[in-house]
């Protein structure tokens, strides 16, 4: 199956997500959670990200994640990463509790396209203070694409991880994750990052990005919105409106796309310094508000 055959599969069979100019709405994804070991890339930026997700969570935002949010290609189960960082899934839970939590499956998470995987393990945890288990996400089901579609307008933003345009990521993740534990992770340790990752091989990137807006342009798709290469992207009005929203595991901060008011942004969030020495977690504003309806015609 080619890569346009798999994007089209995951747009006609993604799960339709209303909204209107009232809806506030935050995409996150690659946040590739492990277990706190050296090779855990997240824990860099664990703080960061938990400000960022209380923040969303107390101004009455939805979550959706775009694939990869475990790392479960270094990592052999989730166990070991919910103890490593146990206050964002805490949190992620309230998301949960308020169906304002919205799941996509990626590469490095794919074995969340199996239901019964999902409700295995992601369902509950053992909490060793109560000796007893405790609910977690339960019920909870993982897409391989989401369709946010607005309630007036009936404009339609794809979500989606992206990888469907990567052949060796898509079709043999299995592989992918045998090197990934056997070889790459202890080389990572040591500071040699894999290159067949598209976030480290620019000219794959480059081609998987290219694969995305031909199809984005074959089928006449509104916005499209994906991660996957970690690299942001914001088009503006009457070019191709492929978004990425990054990545969790940029050197010392985090990305992603907020929506709400009927516009889209691409935003930061970093540690920075005060003028009296003390740090603190900030938000940057990276482009945009745009309005989405300025997206709604394309320009081929």
């Amino acid at each position: 199956m080619s890569s346009f055959s798999r994007l089209s599969r995951a747009y006609s069979q993604a799960k339709i997500l209303p909204f209107d100019d009232s809806s506030k709405i935050v995409l996150f994804s690659d946040c590739h959670r492990g277990d706190n070991s050296f090779a855990d890339e997240f824990a860099n930026n664990r703080n960061i990200y938990f400000h960022a997700l209380r923040y969303y969570f107390n101004e009455g935002y939805d979550y959706c994640e775009l694939g990869d949010g475990d790392e479960l290609w270094e990592n052999i189960g989730f166990d070991s990463i919910f103890a490593a960082h146990k206050n964002v899934y805490k949190l992620l839970k309230e998301f949960h509790l308020e169906k304002r939590l919205h799941m996509i499956w990626g590469n490095h998470d794919m074995v969340y396209k199996d239901p019964n995987y999902v409700k295995k393990y992601l369902s509950s945890y053992f909490e060793p203070i109560d000796d007893c288990d405790k609910e977690l996400f339960e019920d909870i089901t993982y897409h391989e694409a989401i369709i946010l579609k607005h309630s007036d307008s009936g404009q339609e933003v794809l979500l989606t991880h992206g990888h469907q345009a990567d052949w060796w990521n898509y079709t043999f993740w299995r592989w992918a994750r045998f090197l990934v534990r056997v070889l790459w992770k202890p080389l990572q340790v040591w500071g040699i990052a894999d290159p067949t990752s598209p976030a480290r091989n620019y000219k794959e990137l480059i081609r998987i990005e290219k694969r995305i807006k031909k199809w984005i342009l074959a089928n006449n798709q509104i916005l499209t919105v994906a991660g996957h290469t970690h690299r942001p992207r914001f088009p503006q009005p009457g070019e191709i409106p492929f978004f990425n929203d990054g990545s969790c595991v940029h050197p010392r901060s985090i990305t992603g796309l907020e929506i709400q008011k009927g516009t889209i942004a691409l935003i930061k969030w970093e540690i920075a310094t005060k003028d009296d020495g003390t740090l603190q977690i900030v938000r940057i504003l990276l482009e945009g508000p745009q309005q989405l309806a300025d997206y709604h015609r394309m320009v081929r």
